[in-house]
């Protein structure tokens, strides 16, 4: 099994976020998944990512929830 982890820097840079989106999405309960390495290290799976991004997948504006 290869797992890829990515920088809150690099993950950001891969779902075309900033930094900062990612930072309040883990104060506010993480809607993106992440993994805690240590105390101050956080990284996100890029499957996990893919994952996000295709759960995503709206066909009308209609069905977004907040």
């Amino acid at each position: 099994m290869n797992i890829r982890l990515l920088t809150t820097k690099q993950a950001a840079s891969y779902l075309s976020v900033s930094a900062s989106f990612l930072e309040k999405d883990r104060w506010r309960g993480a809607r993106i998944p992440f993994v805690k390495i240590a105390s101050r290290s956080i990284r996100y799976r890029q499957q996990d990512l893919d994952d996000y991004v295709e759960n995503q997948t709206m066909l009308s504006t209609s069905e977004y929830s907040a």
